[in-house]
């Protein structure tokens, strides 16, 4: 294969990890106008990038851009983030919670985990939703509609209250997570009333199915702390089901786009450039030099973008070596490249133009398999391709977008979900909370038969659930991401070689000034 650019490995830069000190987190809010850096340098471990993105993504932080490098056993990772309407990071409790959540060591007396209340009202850590005394149902079967009316009746009958839970669809087919409780009147669930409510909620599915071999799965298991996080294990389903396997195969990265987008000054062409990436798009590659596969994807920008293709990376048994990440509006684009050897900081001695590709935006990841492994084989990249793809698309904000209040109370659930489907409507995503005594609930709706919901037919559930005690507000969401920022960086960020500078801090300036040359992404 040819390749035309590609970072440069220095040989002799090895050995300078080994002069690192403690490990640790800086939350930088003097080098960017427009955003705050976040830049982590630790040994490196199993998971850590999964669990870093994870926690800024669960703080409601909006990450704009990304720089990773954890080859050689080492990390050193540069997020810009912002809040969800773009504002810096200026709550001062923030950057401590940020450092001790991500380095234990450096909670006072190695005591709990810190908590916060993110922008939007979420707490993040104790205090926060406690699942820990709820069992799970979870699912994965036929989609369809009323599925998700027909399964919380189910509890209802059986004194059962959803706390909280996030269902959804792709390709056909459906997965769930809910976790439940007890209501007041009921008895506790104990193992056989999990295995009784199984058997129930089995029933109610294979009675609609009515497809001879159709595979479903349906589990309640009992409360335990530790839980994997809700939307990783939707991922985990989804992809356990083979939803990735349904549909046509990927569709190749468009080159031609790629070299087009620079060259598009006005609106209408890059409207036409847009309209031509709104497919998600996958081009798997070997650099047999350096012995790397490339994996490059183009994508609709959307929320939580990152978190889902770090999720499938990690899931599919990849480790992330290197990264770039950036979004200019509403394009994304991620180029994964996957070592089969250990080579460290791809960046020294590169030029921005060496990384970036000509392009709104860019994701590049260089990854490999934990047994060494590259994407060797053509059905191993088919495979890969259909994953990522599924990944993306899981998520993907399609129908109309509502969101619910009301008291918490049992049944709340199926009721909300039984009147949808009384109005010809559909769930594709679903997703509900609890804030103290309130319930929030967000859905994203389709007709029946997969069209748009008119608004005159949510103007029709919303006069009928308000007589529950149920407000319900339709989501416009803002067209373009993300919010407008400033692109100037202060004149004494570029000083990157003064007099008696730390090895660490000439390093960091220039990871930060190589991550400023990379677009938005959001996630």
């Amino acid at each position: 294969m040819k390749y035309v650019s590609g970072p440069y490995f220095e040989p002799d830069f090895d050995p300078v990890l080994d002069r690192f000190g403690t490990p640790g987190v800086v939350i930088d809010n003097e080098t960017r106008e427009d955003c705050t850096l976040v830049k982590v340098d630790s040994v490196n471990r199993d998971g850590v990038l999964l669990e870093m993105v994870q926690l800024l993504t669960d703080l409601d932080l909006v990450i704009s851009k990304s720089y990773i490098s954890s080859d050689g056993g080492w990390l050193m990772d540069v997020f810009h983030v912002t809040d969800q309407i773009g504002r810096k990071l200026t709550d001062p409790s923030l950057p401590e919670f940020i450092q001790q959540a991500l380095v234990p060591s450096h909670r006072p007396g190695n005591g709990p985990s810190p908590k916060f209340t993110t922008c939007l009202g979420n707490v993040v850590g104790p205090g926060g939703p406690d699942l820990s005394d709820c069992a799970c149902l979870e699912f994965t079967v036929h989609d369809r509609p009323g599925l998700l009316s027909s399964i919380t009746q189910v509890l209802v009958d059986q004194g059962c209250h959803v706390a909280s839970g996030q269902a959804w669809t792709h390709s056909g087919r459906a997965a769930g997570l809910l976790y439940v409780t007890t209501t007041a009147d009921a008895a506790a669930l104990h193992p056989s009333r999990w295995a009784r409510i199984e058997r129930l909620v089995g029933a109610v599915v294979d009675a609609r199915e009515n497809v001879p071999g159709e595979r479903r799965w349906v589990c309640m298991s009992a409360p335990v702390r530790g839980r994997v996080h809700t939307e990783r294990r939707l991922h985990q389903l989804m992809h356990d089901d083979r939803d990735y396997e349904r549909g046509p195969a990927p569709t190749p990265v468009d080159e031609e786009l790629l070299s087009m987008v620079d060259r598009a000054a006005t609106t209408t062409a890059l409207s036409a450039l847009r309209a031509r990436a709104a497919e998600t798009r996958v081009t798997i590659d070997n650099w047999e030099e350096r012995g790397y596969a490339i994996v490059k994807m183009t994508s609709r920008d959307r929320p939580r973008l990152l978190f889902d293709t770090v999720c499938a990376l990690t899931d599919m048994q990849y480790v992330v070596f290197h990264a770039t990440v950036g979004s200019q509006g509403p394009l994304a684009i991620q180029v994964y490249h996957t070592a089969r050897h250990e080579s460290l900081c791809p960046w020294v001695g590169a030029t921005s133009d060496d990384i970036v590709v000509s392009m709104d935006a860019t994701q590049e990841y260089y990854i490999r398999h934990k047994d060494g492994r590259t994407v060797d084989s053509s059905s191993e990249r088919h495979k890969v391709s259909r994953c990522l793809v599924a990944a993306v698309e899981r998520r993907g904000s399609h129908g109309a977008k509502v969101e619910v209040r009301a008291a918490d109370r049992p049944g709340l659930l199926s009721d909300f979900s039984r009147t949808l489907g009384e109005h010809g409507m559909s769930l594709l995503r679903a997703e509900l909370k609890r804030q103290k005594d309130e319930a929030i609930g967000t859905f994203h709706l389709v007709t029946d038969s997969g069209g748009q919901v008119r608004p005159e037919a949510l103007r029709a559930v919303r006069t009928r659930v308000s007589d529950m005690g149920i407000s319900l507000d339709i989501i416009t969401e803002a067209p373009g991401w993300p919010p407008v920022r400033k692109t100037s960086v202060p004149a004494s960020a570029t000083a990157q070689e003064r007099p008696g500078s730390s090895l660490r801090t000439l390093l960091w300036s220039h990871l930060g000034k190589l991550s400023n040359n990379f677009g938005y992404i959001r996630s």
